[in-house]
């Protein structure tokens, strides 16, 4: 492929990058990007890989736009209350960057559908709040070996690790199942700051970037904490568990299920 002059200049400082360059751009453009939820992280996520080119971003969020989303799913505006997320961030999208292509899915991710959509992608970001979510996502990327970029945020806190099937530590080797129903407070019963979500979201969507790309170090391996209260950010050691239920040496998850609805996903530190 060949960029017009316009796009040219509309990734120039991406191209300035001997890491990139013009043949990086390229695999930017050509890459295809699964963000599973269009809110508090994938707002953010979805417009800065809109910015950087990426080709096709594939968004699924079976929600609709609320006043209480505002404070921090920046994908969505006042006037997109009571709409279809997908179809508000689409808009957005390509108003920011008419070169990406949208692929809009107004549906839940479940065990049915979710290796048929995540195999169409080089790389899938974890945007959800809840446990049974961010499993299930986990092992369908295991299953049909695709990266994917956790996040998740709660209170103050929020948390980024990324994830290479067969390589690294996957979800499970970490937590291995949801926690009791009742057990982890929801971001509607503890709250959450609106701020928390771009830092989180614009994270992951560097980790897809250097993925898309094969440059730096991936968040793999390990998991990136970090604490808005106290500016600060710690780094935990993870490592493949040759005893995890899906990925280890006796895997006794051999196929998808839909675990129990619960909520917000992400522990407190010390659960660690």
């Amino acid at each position: 492929m060949e960029f017009t002059d316009e796009q040219i200049t509309r990734y120039s400082r991406h191209i300035l990058l001997p890491e990139i360059g013009g043949k990086g751009q390229k695999k930017i453009a050509k890459s295809r990007i699964l963000i599973v939820g269009a809110g508090g992280l994938g707002s953010p996520a979805a417009l800065y890989l809109a910015a950087a080119g990426v080709g096709t971003i594939g968004l699924i969020d079976s929600d609709v736009a609320d006043l209480s989303n505002l404070q921090r799913q920046i994908l969505h505006h006042t006037p997109d209350l009571g709409r279809p997320k997908v179809v508000s961030g689409k808009e957005k999208i390509q108003a920011l960057n008419p070169d990406v292509s949208v692929v809009m899915y107004e549906d839940r991710l479940i065990a049915k559908n979710a290796l048929e959509l995540i195999r169409g992608y080089d790389v899938v970001i974890d945007g959800v709040d809840t446990f049974p979510a961010k499993f299930l996502i986990n092992d369908a990327c295991v299953f049909a070996e695709k990266p994917l970029v956790h996040g998740g945020i709660l209170r103050f806190d929020g948390r980024v690790f990324t994830i290479i099937p067969k390589k690294s530590a996957c979800y499970r080797c970490v937590f291995n199942h949801p926690p009791p129903p009742g057990l982890v407070a929801s971001c509607q019963e503890a709250g959450v700051i609106g701020v928390l979500a771009g830092i989180i979201g614009t994270i992951q969507a560097t980790e897809a970037l250097k993925l898309v790309l094969g440059i730096g170090r991936p968040l793999t391996d390990r998991m990136l904490d970090f604490d808005a209260r106290r500016t600060s950010f710690r780094e935990i050691k993870t490592r493949r568990n040759p005893n995890c239920p899906l990925c280890g040496e006796h895997p006794t998850i051999t196929e998808l299920f839909d675990h129990e609805p619960e909520s917000c996903a992400v522990k407190v530190m010390s659960d660690v």
